[in-house]
């Protein structure tokens, strides 16, 4: 009897010896398993930050200038007060007045009640009573240039390239001459100026030398 129980016995541990390893690799899967539930998720790759386009900036009867490669004034910018916007650089400015120099030393100024300027200080928008003035000049070559002026509600310059536009009416005066229209083109560059729309105009005959 005591010889069956301990035969008995033996292949009972044999047993258990053949599948404790199955044992003991279903016990580390469930460990993991379990691990795996409990542990938090990692957090997702950070969302890149969406400038908005808000002032951070406010400034009061402030003046802003920027100058060429050889020091030369090239515009000054002045107002009531701006708002810099750090997304884009630009700014907005109430009741602003702006000087503008060509390569050629031609001067063009640019007044009215509102207005948008870009980080480059070469693009305007100018918004009621907007008046852009390009001065009479005698350009190196000798070329005369007559007075220009320009008004409307609404006048978008660029100084770099020297154009004019309005999708509203707008006045063009060059001397004596009056020019009027719903929409306006002007290149300074070839001295062409497109009126559309309703266009009006009233020219002065020149003396003849």
């Amino acid at each position: 009897m005591a010889s069956l129980s301990a035969r008995s016995w033996r292949v009972a541990v044999e047993r258990l010896t053949l599948y404790l390893p199955v044992l003991l690799m279903g016990m580390l899967a469930l460990a993991s398993y379990w691990l795996l539930r409990a542990t938090p998720p990692s957090p997702g790759p950070a969302t890149a930050r969406t400038e908005v386009h808000h002032p951070h900036h406010v400034m009061r009867q402030f003046s802003v200038r920027t100058h060429g490669a050889g020091g030369a004034l090239k515009t000054e910018v002045l107002g009531s007060e701006a708002r810099l916007f750090p997304d884009d650089g630009s700014m907005e400015v109430d009741n602003p007045r702006v000087r503008s120099f060509s390569p050629d030393g031609v001067l063009t100024t640019l007044a009215g009640e509102h207005g948008w300027v870009n980080k480059a200080h070469d693009e305007f928008v100018l918004r009621r009573n907007a008046l852009v003035v390009r001065q009479a000049a005698t350009l190196p070559n000798g070329q005369q240039l007559s007075r220009l002026e320009f008004q409307g509600q609404h006048l978008h310059v660029f100084t770099g390239t020297h154009r004019v536009l309005s999708d509203e009416p707008v006045v063009l005066l060059r001397g004596a001459d009056r020019l009027s229209g719903n929409r306006l083109d002007y290149n300074d560059e070839q001295r062409v100026a497109v009126l559309t729309g309703r266009v009006r105009a009233q020219l002065i005959a020149r003396p003849q030398p």
